[in-house]
C-alpha cells in the first residue's frame, strides 16, 4: 500500500458540482491563499454520476478531477454511495429502510439504504468499481472514501431473514440460541429459526423506555447491534474489494464519528487502511471529551488518523450553533494533530446556497470572497502547516495508560433495564479519562483484545460485560505487575447479557477481592459521602455498590444511609499487581485521590513533570519529540520551565521561561532525542 500521505492534507469536502464553472476558477484562486492542498469530492454524487439504471455519466467528475490534478491537489475520492438516487428507490422500493416503528421509508434522507439489500449492494459495488477503473491510476487520488458516516438501522423483512442467517452462523443450534437469549423468560422459547423476529417496536420493544430501541430481551438487541454493524461492514468490504480490482495501493477509509454507538469501530478498523473521522463538538463540549475521541480514533489502529471533517466556523444541526471564537478553530486543529492526526479537513470548502446545511460553516462563506474573519484564520493555519511540512507526519503518541472501550459493553450497559436510566457508558469512560487529561498523562483507548502488556495502568470503568477470555487477559495483566482500575457495574454479565452467577463482580471477584451484594441507585437529587482513612470526605452519587471485602484493603467507606461504614473504594494485591475497585461515582477530587495513588505507585506521570492548566501532549519520531502546548482555558498560563529553550515549530523561535499563553494560544516545541 502507498504511504498514506506525503504532506499534511489541508482542505476538505468540496462540491463544485453545485456551482457554475466560473465559480470553480474563483475557488482555485481563493484556495491558494489559504494553502488548501486537498479536496474530498463526489461524496453525494451518485444521482449525478448515474442518472438511471442503464446510464453512467462521468463528464463533470472528469472535469473536476482534471482541474484538481492540474492544481496539484491531493484528492480524497468518495464512492458516492452515501445517498441513494431517486430512480433506484422508485424502481426497487425494497432498497429503502424500514425503521424501528415498522414504517417503510420512501426516497429521501441520506442514509436510507437497507444494508442487506442485494439490489443496493449490486449497484454500490458496481459504482465503486467503475470509479476505481476510471480514476485509480491518477497519482493525485490519495485516498478512497467509501460511502459517508455509516450508521442507522433497518428492520425490513429482508434484514430479518439476514439476521436469522447471521444467528445460525453464530449459534449453530436453536438450543444454543435459546440458552444465550434466556428465552425461558416470558415464555419466548424459539422452536424454529423462522420464529426469530427483529427487536423493534412491533416485537419486544419497551414503550417509553429510558433508552431508544430498548427491548425486553437485551441479549437479542445486542445481537442485532452486532449483526447491523457486521452488515454495514460487509458493504464497506464489498466496495473496498471492488476498488482493489483496479487500484491495489491507494489507502481506503470511511469517515467515523468518535464514540458513535451504532458500529463496533474496533472491528471496522481491521478492514480500514487508515482511520478518518468527523469532529463536531458542541459549544459546551469539554475539551477533554474532544481529546478522548481523538485518542479513541488513534487507538482503533494504534496509528495516526485523518481528520476528515470539522467546521471552520459553526455547525447547522445542533440546538445551539455557536461561532468558533477567534483563534478557536486553529487551536482545535492543533489539538487534533496533537492527539495523532495527519490531516486537517473541513466540511466544507464553499458554503452551500440551499438545503439544510446552508448555514453550516465553510472556508468560503456566502459572500463569496476571502475577505472574512473565518477565511483569514483558515489561511493563517494553512500557512503554518505548510511551513513545517512533513516533520510531524507519522509521529506517534506513547502511553503508559490504557482505557478499555468496548462497543459490546456500550450496547449491553445501555440496553439493560436498570438500575438507573442515568448511567451512560461514554460519560463513565470520560469521567476517568478526564483525570489523566488534566494531568497531561497520555492515554491509549484500547479494545478488549488489545495488547495489555504495553501498559502500566489499565482503567476499565463499568466493565459490565466480561466476555470469554477477558477474565484471563486481565488476570495475566495484573499478575505480571499491572494496575487495573475498575468500578461499580463491572463483571455483571457474559457476552449474551446473562448474569455471571455466584456474586458480583462475577469473573473479577477473586482478582478484585470483593463481593458486591447489592447496588443502590441514587436519584439525581440524592448523594452520599465517602470517607478515607485520613478523614477526608468526598461526595458520591449515581450508584453505590454495597460490598464486602474478601482480602482487599479498604481505602474508603460510605458515611451515610444503612450501608454507612461499608467499603466504597478498595485495593487488592493480585500477583505482582493491584486491582482498585471504585464502588460509586466519586466527585472529581475523590476520584483523583484514588487515581493519584494508583498511578504514583507504578511511576506513571505526565508528559512533563510540572503541574499546569495547559493541555500538553507529545508526539515523537526516532529522533525528535514534539510537545504540543495549548491553552483551552479562560485564564492565562505561564509556559512550564522544562519546555523553555525549545524551538517553536510554528514561529521558528525558542520558547522562553515565563512566556505567557492566552486562551487559544498554541506552541509546538521540538526536542531532539
Amino acid at each position: 500500500m502507498k504511504r498514506p500521505f506525503k504532506r499534511i492534507l489541508y482542505g476538505g469536502d468540496y462540491n463544485p458540482n453545485q456551482w457554475g464553472k466560473e465559480i470553480w476558477k474563483e475557488d482555485m484562486r481563493i484556495f491558494k491563499d489559504a494553502r488548501i492542498n486537498s479536496a474530498t469530492i463526489s461524496v453525494f454524487s451518485w444521482a449525478k454520476i448515474q442518472p438511471s439504471e442503464e446510464i453512467y455519466n462521468f463528464t463533470e467528475l472528469d472535469e473536476i478531477i482534471d482541474m484538481l490534478s492540474r492544481e496539484n491537489y491531493d484528492i480524497v475520492l468518495a464512492t458516492s454511495t452515501g445517498a441513494l438516487p431517486a430512480w433506484m428507490v422508485k424502481r426497487y422500493p425494497e432498497v429503502a429502510r424500514t425503521d424501528y416503528e415498522g414504517r417503510h421509508h420512501k426516497f429521501g434522507q441520506r442514509h436510507n439504504a437497507c444494508p442487506n439489500s442485494p439490489v443496493f449492494q449490486k449497484f454500490a459495488s458496481r459504482l465503486a468499481g467503475k470509479l476505481a477503473e476510471r480514476y485509480g491510476d491518477n497519482p493525485h487520488v490519495t485516498c478512497w472514501h467509501i460511502s459517508n458516516e455509516y450508521g442507522g438501522e433497518c428492520y425490513c423483512e429482508n434484514c430479518e431473514k439476514a439476521f436469522r442467517v447471521w444467528l445460525r452462523g453464530k449459534y449453530q443450534t436453536l438450543d444454543e440460541l435459546n440458552k444465550a437469549w434466556n428465552t425461558e423468560f416470558w415464555g419466548h422459547t424459539i422452536y424454529d429459526w423462522d420464529d426469530v423476529v427483529l427487536p423493534n417496536a412491533l416485537g419486544d420493544g419497551i414503550e417509553d423506555a429510558a433508552e431508544p430501541h430498548m427491548t425486553a430481551f437485551a441479549g437479542i438487541s445486542i445481537d442485532y447491534c452486532r449483526f447491523n454493524s457486521d452488515g454495514m461492514l460487509n458493504n464497506f468490504k464489498m466496495e473496498k474489494e471492488a476498488i482493489r480490482k483496479f487500484d491495489k495501493e491507494t489507502p481506503i477509509t470511511t469517515n467515523m464519528m468518535g464514540t458513535f454507538k451504532g458500529l463496533d469501530y474496533f472491528k471496522w478498523a481491521k478492514e480500514m487502511d487508515v482511520i478518518s473521522w468527523d469532529n463536531y463538538p458542541s459549544y459546551n463540549t469539554p475539551w477533554s471529551l474532544v481529546a478522548m475521541k481523538h485518542d479513541l480514533m488513534r487507538g482503533l489502529k494504534d496509528q495516526p488518523f485523518m481528520l476528515m471533517e470539522q467546521t471552520p466556523s459553526q455547525q447547522n444541526w445542533q440546538h445551539y450553533n455557536s461561532l468558533k471564537r477567534p483563534g478557536q478553530m486553529r487551536a482545535q486543529s492543533y489539538q487534533t494533530i496533537a492527539h495523532g492526526a495527519d490531516t486537517i479537513q473541513f466540511f466544507q470548502l464553499r458554503r452551500s446556497k440551499g438545503g439544510c446545511e446552508k448555514f453550516h460553516g465553510a472556508v468560503i462563506a456566502h459572500v463569496g470572497t476571502n475577505d472574512t474573519r473565518v477565511f483569514k484564520e483558515t489561511a493563517q493555519l494553512g500557512r503554518e502547516l505548510e511551513s513545517f511540512g512533513t516533520r510531524t507526519l507519522g509521529t506517534r503518541n506513547k502511553s503508559d495508560v490504557g482505557i478499555i472501550f468496548d462497543w459490546d459493553n456500550y450496547w449491553a450497559l445501555e440496553y439493560t433495564s436498570g438500575p438507573t436510566q442515568d448511567l451512560k457508558y461514554v460519560d463513565q469512560i470520560h469521567h476517568y479519562y478526564e483525570y489523566f487529561y488534566n494531568k497531561n498523562i497520555s492515554v491509549d483507548m484500547i479494545p478488549v483484545d488489545g495488547d495489555f502488556s504495553k501498559y502500566k495502568v489499565i482503567a476499565a470503568p463499568v466493565l459490565y460485560m466480561v466476555k470469554e477470555g477477558m477474565k484471563e487477559k486481565l488476570e495475566q495483566f495484573v499478575k505480571n505487575g499491572g494496575t487495573l482500575i475498575t468500578t461499580f457495574m463491572s463483571g455483571i454479565v457474559d457476552q449474551s447479557d446473562n448474569v455471571h452467577l455466584g456474586g458480583y463482580p462475577g469473573p473479577l471477584r477473586e482478582m478484585a477481592g470483593v463481593w458486591v451484594e447489592e447496588i443502590d441507585a441514587l436519584a439525581p437529587e440524592q448523594s452520599n459521602t465517602v470517607s478515607f482513612s485520613d478523614g477526608k470526605e468526598y461526595k458520591c452519587n449515581l450508584l453505590c455498590d454495597l460490598m464486602h471485602p474478601e482480602g482487599a484493603e479498604v481505602l474508603a467507606t460510605y458515611e451515610s444511609d444503612f450501608y454507612a461504614g461499608m467499603p466504597a473504594v478498595t485495593k487488592n494485591i493480585y500477583g505482582k499487581g493491584h486491582v482498585y475497585y471504585v464502588a460509586t461515582q466519586l466527585e472529581a477530587a475523590g476520584l483523583a485521590r484514588v487515581l493519584d495513588e494508583a498511578t504514583n505507585e507504578v511511576s506513571v506521570s505526565g508528559v512533563i513533570a510540572e503541574e499546569t492548566g495547559l493541555e500538553i501532549t507529545c508526539r515523537e519520531s526516532e529522533n525528535t519529540r514534539f510537545y504540543f502546548v495549548m491553552n483551552f482555558t479562560d485564564e492565562k498560563h505561564t509556559l512550564p520551565a522544562s519546555l523553555a529553550g525549545m524551538v517553536d515549530l510554528i514561529t521558528g523561535k525558542a520558547a522562553k521561561e515565563g512566556d505567557v499563553m492566552n486562551k487559544w494560544d498554541v506552541k509546538i516545541l521540538q526536542e531532539a532525542l
